[in-house]
C-alpha cells in the first residue's frame, strides 16, 4: 500500500499555523489594520470583512500563498522538502506534481524569502 504524504497533512492545522505566525496579536486587515470575520463554508480557511474599511480578505491575502491553484498544504510540504534540500524533480515526485509547477513554486518561495530577509535587516546573520 502506497500512502501519499499530502493526505497526512491537515488543512485546518496549516491555516491555524499561518494565522498564528501572521497575526500573533489577532487577525488584522491587510488594508487598514482593523479586525473581523469568519467563513463557515471552509472552517480551515477563514474569510474576514473589515469593520472599518469594509474590504474582504482571507488568511492568505497579501501572502506568497494567495491566488494559487495549489492548496496551502502543498505549499507547506514544498517548503518542508526545500528545507530537506530535495531537488525540484524529487519534490515533484513526492507531491505528484508537474516539475514545471514545482519549479514555479520553489522560485516564488525562494524569492519571497530573499525579499523578506533583505527588507528586514534584523533577520540577517
Amino acid at each position: 500500500m502506497q500512502v501519499n504524504i499530502k493526505t497526512l497533512i491537515d488543512d485546518r492545522q496549516c491555516y491555524e499555523t499561518v494565522r498564528e505566525l501572521r497575526w500573533p496579536e489577532g487577525c488584522q486587515c491587510p488594508f487598514c489594520d482593523s479586525k473581523r470575520g469568519f467563513n463557515e463554508k471552509k472552517p480551515a480557511k477563514q474569510r474576514y470583512e473589515c469593520k472599518d474599511c469594509g474590504k474582504r480578505f482571507d488568511d492568505l491575502t497579501g501572502t506568497i500563498f494567495a491566488g494559487h491553484h495549489q492548496p496551502l498544504k502543498v505549499w507547506i510540504l514544498c517548503l518542508y522538502f526545500m528545507g530537506l534540500n530535495l531537488s525540484n524533480r524529487q519534490i515533484a515526485q513526492e507531491l505528484y506534481l508537474d516539475r514545471t509547477d514545482v519549479q514555479k513554486m520553489t522560485t516564488q518561495l525562494r524569492e519571497s524569502v530573499v525579499k523578506k530577509t533583505t527588507s528586514n535587516p534584523r533577520r540577517r546573520s
